[in-house]
């Protein structure tokens, strides 16, 4: 073997050595080892304990608010019911809660629970399912027009059925922005459905004949 092979051989086993000594040097090495391994769970974990916590608001105003709701029904079921100081109540309920809702409610009263989203009576000529085009109906309610809920805005009277609702919306407290919808407002709804105590005879519906144009 010429000295100049020698010499390559020689230099491939030193560098051969070096190289298994760099290598089993990096392989024990533990320094920045947990840095790199916060870095890599930490965004993962930050963002599932912010769905949870935002989740975890949303359980909790939603169980409040329907409990509140349930109460306030209760409450306009009497002859002395004061649906605004109800409404206030459930507003005051949720707003620890969802400091920066919105709350609004509506009340609808009809004769009878087979009545709630039921239309007016009509003869559907066309079977559209719409009065129109000079189709008769019967105006139950006694506004002068075709309705195709025959519910009456407000409280209603003795013996009536009051469907409640309450709706809610606010801007999540633990935004998730990188998801979709995750800093989007958020909207929660309860309902009550009660009869009003008997208090007086309950007012029938109407009988009045129309046409839809």
């Amino acid at each position: 073997m010429t000295p100049l092979a020698r010499l390559r051989r020689a230099a491939v086993r030193f560098a051969s050595r070096r190289t298994s000594r760099l290598a089993a040097r990096l392989a024990s090495a533990r320094e920045g080892v947990a840095a790199i391994e916060f870095a890599l769970v930490a965004p993962v974990f930050l963002l599932m304990m912010l769905g949870v916590f935002d989740i975890g608001q949303m359980a909790y105003a939603k169980a409040i608010l329907n409990g509140a709701v349930a109460q306030a029904a209760r409450d306009g079921t009497l002859e002395t019911a004061d649906t605004t100081a109800a409404d206030a109540r459930v507003a005051a309920a949720i707003k620890p809660i969802l400091p920066n809702a919105i709350v609004s409610s509506t009340r609808s009263s009809f004769y009878d629970f087979a009545d709630i989203n039921r239309a007016e009576k009509f003869t559907d000529k066309n079977g559209d399912g719409t009065c129109d085009n000079g189709e008769p109906y019967v105006d139950e309610n006694r506004n002068g027009s075709w309705d195709a809920n025959i519910g009456v805005a407000g409280n209603g009277g003795a013996g009536d059925v009051v469907l409640y609702t309450v709706t809610v919306k606010y801007m999540p407290i633990f935004k998730i922005a990188t998801l979709p919808g995750g800093d989007s407002p958020r909207t929660l709804t309860a309902v009550g459905v009660r009869k009003n105590q008997p208090f007086a005879n309950q007012n029938g519906y109407g009988s009045s004949a129309g046409t839809c144009s």
